[in-house]
């Protein structure tokens, strides 16, 4: 299963990638928001984690590319240090399927990608 991750917080990037590719997934990296649309317009993924904030275009409008001009089901899971209610129901009501706060812990993203992957088969 392919998983693109979205980050531009390089130790982030790299617990991401390690929890992710020991668990059995293709990680594929984008450091920033241009390289992620760039890569989600290209290639198909199973499972897209994003950043909420990176540079030229933030985690929100990703899902929005993904869901309004890609038409893709794609499971997203949006991580940030913003856990206000109204920026989760934001990207909730934008398309994001899950929503993680950072600090977080990698074997909890780890079950919540694998419930997403499972759930959309």
């Amino acid at each position: 299963m392919k998983v693109l991750v979205c980050e531009d917080d390089e130790m982030i990037m790299k617990m991401v990638e390690y929890k992710m590719s020991r668990e059995g997934y293709e990680v594929i990296l984008a450091r920033n928001g241009k390289e992620a649309a760039e890569k989600i317009k290209t290639q198909d993924f199973d499972l897209i984690i994003t950043d909420l904030l990176m540079p030229y275009m933030t985690g929100l409008e990703l899902v929005n590319i993904l869901r309004e001009k890609l038409g893709k089901k794609t499971p997203v899971i949006v991580l940030s240090k913003i856990g206000l209610e109204e920026t989760v129901l934001k990207a909730f009501n934008m398309g994001a399927d899950d929503y993680m706060v950072k600090p977080f812990s990698p074997s909890e993203l780890s079950v919540r990608a694998s419930r997403l992957l499972h759930k959309n088969k």
